[in-house]
């Protein structure tokens, strides 16, 4: 098995506060009828969650990525250069506005 996909399988299991809760409303398509799959990887990069088919990347932020800007951006830009579009939250926002994240994602799937 691939370094990517078991690194993916980790951090699938010690996910955040924040990713625990976004996938209550993500998984078994329960989000315009979307499936996304959490902790995906894409090349070298594993994503935080990823709807394949409406070619759209979830991507949760902690405290860290204040100091991580640079190479977030370049992320994102690799990820978007595979074709899919990104889109970044804080985890508070997560946790405190949860409803202002999921219709910003159904925005985003709907406008395809």
């Amino acid at each position: 098995m691939k370094l990517e996909w078991i690194r993916a399988r980790q951090l699938r299991n010690d996910a955040t506060d924040a990713e625990r809760r976004l996938w209550r409303y993500l998984r078994r398509e329960q989000l315009a009828g979307c499936k996304f799959r959490r902790q995906f990887p894409i090349g070298v990069y594993i994503v935080d969650f990823i709807c394949v088919p409406a070619r759209l990347v979830v991507e949760l932020d902690g405290g860290q990525h204040l100091e991580a800007q640079a190479y977030d951006a370049r992320r994102t830009r690799v990820i978007e250069a595979a074709g899919y579009r990104v889109l970044r939250f804080w985890n508070d926002d997560v946790l405190l506005r949860t409803d202002a994240v999921l219709e910003e994602i159904l925005r985003h799937l709907v406008a395809g």
